[in-house]
């Protein structure tokens, strides 16, 4: 599998949409986020009358033999809810124990404001190398569990006193995983990969969305490889494959080649559309979270934020607070690379075969 090649195209799979322009949380863009390649609890996603999904399967395609293996990696991010809170007697010195608070929903300590908001934590899960031959007779079923976690920070005044925390709570997260293979024809295999959300989640009748969302899976993705083998493009295949790809089932996903032009050693099974080799522009400094956009408009447009906007998007992300900081300081030789630049046209018709 070429990890390499993936990994910068994954990640920005795996943030598309994290914050969207103008990365404010006060926003319309952010008041709903996590849109794509998100697995809820079952019990949910039935209340939800087919609105939201609680699986995610890849189909594709692999030229091979009994000696060809299957890579499986499935990524997502875990949301973490982040809370603030007031202190409700004063402290003066930082606590053994957690002090009495009361939530609120905006706190100014130091010259910063903390409000709530919704952070993430990368996952990933790496299965063993399969054989596609044995596969073929036996299913693998490879569960997994995050475990619960609630951590508090403590916020200080300027004086050193305690002003107040930040709560930030995970819930346990269980799912699964389920690969096999189906032989087609000599040589060729069809490959399936389900992620699955087995979490319990107790619903009720004023169940949101944000609270499903706490034990869902975000952007979740599929990267799978082959050893002694090759994909078969699902978007230009063999003419002689080609109903067979037809027949490929992807629910809530679309696996494209990835890696440099031609080879075909690893799939990028992703909850957005993309053709195969999808590159990431050189001349990008980092990530924005909307591979639809161009580097050089989001950055104008970031530029142009008043100072009170650029504070609110600084306070309340981590992430959109280095994207702001990175675009503020980019040199202007660096910005001048991402105007103009033209990239080699490909035929229309190209035998990637």
């Amino acid at each position: 599998m070429n990890l390499q090649a993936v990994e910068k195209i994954a990640k920005a799979v795996l943030y598309e949409g994290y914050m969207l322009y103008p990365y404010r949380p006060s926003s319309v863009k952010n008041q709903q986020r996590w849109n794509f390649g998100v697995l809820c609890p079952q019990s949910y996603c039935e209340a939800q009358n087919g609105g939201e999904a609680s699986i995610m399967l890849t189909e594709c395609l692999v030229e091979g033999s009994s000696l060809t293996g299957i890579e499986v990696r499935v990524r997502f991010l875990q949301l973490v809810a982040r809370s603030v809170g007031e202190l409700t007697t004063p402290v003066s010195e930082l606590p053994g124990e957690v002090p009495e608070f009361r939530l609120v929903e905006r706190l100014e300590a130091n010259g910063r404001v903390y409000r709530p908001w919704q952070e993430a934590i990368e996952r990933e899960l790496v299965l063993p190398v399969y054989n596609v031959e044995a596969l073929s007779h036996a299913q693998i079923h490879e569960s997994f569990s995050f475990a619960d976690e609630k951590q508090i920070e403590h916020l200080q005044s300027g004086n050193g006193e305690l002003a107040g925390i930040i709560v930030r709570e995970r819930k346990a997260i269980r799912g699964a995983l389920e690969v096999m293979a189906e032989r087609i024809e000599d040589g060729v295999f069809k490959v399936s990969v389900l992620v699955r959300n087995t979490t319990p989640f107790e619903l009720a009748e004023d169940s949101s969305r944000d609270q499903a969302l706490l034990s869902s899976m975000a952007s979740t993705h599929t990267v799978i490889g082959v050893q002694d083998g090759r994909f078969v493009s699902q978007i230009a295949p063999h003419e002689h494959l080609r109903e067979e790809a037809a027949r490929c089932k992807n629910v809530g996903t679309w696996p494209v080649l990835v890696g440099e032009e031609g080879q075909r050693d690893t799939m990028l099974s992703a909850p957005i559309i993309l053709y195969d080799y999808p590159q990431i522009a050189p001349e990008s400094a980092g990530d924005l979270f909307d591979g639809t956009e161009i580097d050089e408009i989001l950055s104008l447009r970031i530029m142009t934020l008043t100072d009170d906007e650029k504070l609110e998007m600084s306070q309340s992300d981590e992430r959109a607070r280095q994207m702001l900081k990175r675009t503020e300081t980019m040199p202007m030789e660096h910005f001048m690379k991402l105007h103009g630049v033209m990239r080699s046209l490909r035929p229309l018709k190209e035998d990637r075969q």
